[in-house]
């Protein structure tokens, strides 16, 4: 194997700073599967890790981004022969193991999935860690009885790549999508991948949330944590179900026990980080059929790898829309 770029993440003087690098063999991690890398993509997570804004990174140096799309280089592990296209997102890929901002990666094999008959690496990755959060909050409402008759689904964050993507598949599933945004003038964008209703955040009374308020949500998909989700518990019809997806506006959670013994509502902690196999085959394979968003490739946009370092920042200041691709070898 020839050296290869890589966007290495260090620290120095507690200062965390990205850079391309040139690394060998040798700088891989341990793993049974060497991957060639084609695409990765840019999630809110990657940018904190990258500048330093979030304590993501649990170890120094480390190629960033936290999830791939590639082609088996070599493989001691009898499920993956070389020139097999594969999938690596998630468990410490990009925080504590080197990621898919490489030409080349080694993952252990309990961390890779075959790419799904019907998606190409390029799809896996416009959807990538996103797509595969989305999907997994989708499925297990699902699995706690969800479905389009049950009522509205509101999905919040909308304009970011889970809730882009959420929209998009519960739309197709044939639910009645309400998308809670702060941008007004992404309207038409939510619309467009689907929403019946956009409501603006603005619009809430987030200083005075009742206990139990009038009953809109038969489903949720929060992006958000803090007051937005004390709200929409409180505001959950009967035998609601929430996926808890992120964090954007606040790790707190203040709220009572009321909706929850009084109207059943569930609150399901979706955790697409460590879920193993088959449950992350299982969705794979939905995001490659039932599931597949129809308008992903509206919401995604392809940065060469070394525009990689001008694109954090939008993360950071909230600007990013929908999905951004990065091509590294393809």
């Amino acid at each position: 194997m020839e050296p290869f770029k890589a966007y290495l993440v260090s620290s120095e003087d507690d200062r965390v700073s990205g850079r391309f690098a040139t690394l060998d063999e040798s700088a891989l991690d341990p793993g049974e599967v060497t991957i060639r890398v084609h695409y990765s993509s840019v999630n809110y997570k990657d940018a904190l890790a990258a500048t330093g804004a979030g304590r993501i990174i649990r170890r120094f140096p480390c190629v960033g981004g936290i999830d791939l799309s590639g082609v088996v280089e070599a493989s001691s592990d009898a499920r993956f022969r070389p020139g097999e296209p594969v999938i690596a997102t998630s468990f410490d890929i990009g925080v504590a193991h080197h990621g898919g901002y490489a030409e080349y990666a080694r993952m252990p094999a309990d961390w890779v999935v075959p790419l799904p008959a019907g998606m190409d690496l390029f799809e896996a990755m416009a959807l990538g860690t996103a797509g595969f959060t989305a999907a997994l909050g989708i499925v297990r409402m699902e699995d706690n009885g969800l479905r389009p008759e049950n009522g509205p689904v509101i999905v919040t964050g909308a304009t970011g790549g889970v809730g882009s993507i959420a929209i998009d598949i519960l739309a197709k599933l044939g639910y009645h999508v309400v998308a809670l945004t702060g941008k007004g003038a992404e309207a038409d964008y939510l619309l467009r991948l689907g929403a019946a209703e956009v409501m603006l955040r603005s619009h809430l009374d987030l200083s005075r949330i009742r206990p139990l308020d009038k009953a809109l949500w038969a489903g949720a998909v929060d992006n958000l944590g803090g007051e937005v989700l004390a709200w929409i518990a409180s505001t959950m019809k009967q035998a609601g179900t929430i996926a808890s997806i992120g964090l954007a506006a606040s790790a707190k959670l203040d709220t009572t026990v009321m909706p929850f013994i009084l109207r059943g509502v569930s609150l399901l902690g979706v955790d697409s980080g460590y879920i193993a196999m088959p449950a992350r085959r299982r969705v794979w394979e939905r995001l490659a059929t039932d599931m597949r968003p129809p308008h992903l490739a509206a919401m995604t946009r392809t940065i060469a790898f070394d525009e990689l370092p001008g694109v954090f920042g939008d993360f950071l200041a909230a600007r990013a829309k929908g999905r951004v691709v990065v091509r590294i070898g393809a």
